[in-house]
């Protein structure tokens, strides 16, 4: 029992933690090291590691890729060069995880995977933290990802030369959303996705620019109709941009 509770403890005091696979490990933590984010990783408040994936190749020209079966263009990365890197990292889960996986869920970003939405980024930031697996060329020969259970995400309809930008915006999302990275905790309430809408206009100084003026409602000092005037631009700019994120919110609504 005692053991149990100590495991608890260490998971609430344990930072966040992302860990990512990839041929490139000089590109971390690039962005995310500066502004909130890195300030926030110079704290301790989560941590970043990197696993070169070529340091698990089995030749002396470190190779971690072949051609395809089937022919077509460009290289595909070995499973057996993968998988090793893989467990090498997992050895260090504990096997914690649902059904004796790792604690932390292992993500590949690729085109072909669910869209990540912030719901998901708000389940992973509530984590222990994310492995984030990085392929290149063509792609990662399918068995591995099939013999990991590997979870794949989109971030959109179009193709990356690989995938470090993509792990790079996924750790931004989720590290912006732990305890004592932002400063104020009702940003994130108000921000696109949050509600099911887009995030209404914001203004600033000066109050005139080029001969367009800020909106008179924003500056009656009248809270109640501020938010109900950015409401109905939240409303009005999904609508318009988003018919998607629209039907869905207007859906949930009715429910």
């Amino acid at each position: 029992m005692m053991e149990a509770e100590d495991k608890q403890a260490d998971a609430q005091t344990a930072p966040w933690r992302a860990t990512v696979l990839t041929l490139f490990p000089e590109m971390f933590p690039g962005p995310l090291g500066i502004s909130l984010a890195g300030q926030a990783l110079e704290r301790g408040v989560w941590a970043l590691e990197t696993v070169d994936i070529r340091d698990f190749a089995r030749d002396k020209h470190r190779t971690v890729d072949d051609a395809p079966f089937g022919g077509g263009a460009g290289m595909v990365m070995r499973p057996d060069v993968v998988d090793d890197a893989i467990a090498a990292t997992l050895r260090g889960e504990g096997g914690d995880g649902a059904g004796g996986g790792p604690a932390r869920p292992l993500i590949f970003a690729s085109p072909r995977g669910r869209p990540l939405g912030q719901q998901r980024v708000r389940e992973l930031a509530a984590g222990p933290g994310v492995i984030l697996l990085c392929g290149r060329y063509e792609g990662i020969d399918e068995r591995v990802l099939e013999a990991r259970a590997v979870e794949e995400v989109s971030l959109g309809d179009y193709v990356l030369s690989g995938g470090e930008p993509a792990a790079l915006v996924l750790i931004d999302a989720c590290a912006r959303l732990l305890p004592g990275v932002m400063g104020s905790a009702q940003s994130q309430d108000e921000e696109s996705f949050e509600r099911g809408l887009l995030e209404y206009p914001h203004y600033t100084r000066p109050q005139e620019w080029q001969g367009r003026a800020v909106p008179e409602v924003l500056l009656s000092g009248h809270h109640e109709k501020i938010r109900a005037w950015r409401r109905a631009q939240a409303e009005q700019v999904t609508r318009a941009r988003r018919p998607d994120l629209w039907a869905r919110y207007r859906g949930a609504a009715q429910e």
